[in-house]
């Protein structure tokens, strides 16, 4: 079965709120998106900035006939780097995330046995300049099976509702 209509369904999801990528892509992935925010909070007048605060995200997608172990940690290890070098870390820095979401046709058993053991997060001075964490999320479909580690757990909404 193709994957490619189901996965531009999917990184087409992200069109309104990231900035997505499809070429000049980082390598092994097959799109990229990102997302910035930055809140302000002042009183009475702008030069009187009580806080301000940045969020980013970084959204890495990859479609695989088959999603073996080499091939997840492959896609798991690169995203996390790729990611969090794009961090920079200063005062007014709050989170930035990185995301890895994967379509396949098939997930081998060893694989989604790993998924939800992938965990990373990394903090930027005792998170007095922000942290990171990381959300998975893997589909299968042909079946519709969907695997996620804890912090990718919010993602399963959005899946579902696609395919």
């Amino acid at each position: 079965m193709d994957l490619a209509e189901p996965f531009e369904r999917l990184v087409g999801r992200f069109d309104t709120y990231y900035d997505v990528h499809r070429e000049n892509v980082t390598p092994p992935f097959d799109a990229e998106a990102e997302f910035h925010s930055h809140d302000e909070q002042f009183f009475l007048v702008r030069t009187a900035t009580i806080s301000e605060a940045e969020s980013h995200e970084y959204v890495y997608f990859a479609k695989r006939e088959m999603l073996d172990v080499n091939t997840l940690r492959l896609l798991d290890e690169k995203a996390w780097e790729t990611g969090t070098a794009r961090v920079k870390p200063h005062k007014d820095h709050r989170n930035s995330d990185v995301t890895l979401i994967i379509l396949s046709e098939n997930i081998s058993d060893e694989a989604a046995a790993l998924i939800p053991k992938l965990r990373h997060y990394k903090s930027y001075r005792f998170t007095l300049q922000g942290w990171s964490n990381y959300r998975l999320i893997a589909v299968e479909h042909s079946s519709g099976q969907i695997v996620c580690n804890r912090q990718g757990a919010d993602l399963k909404k959005l899946v579902r509702n696609i395919f």
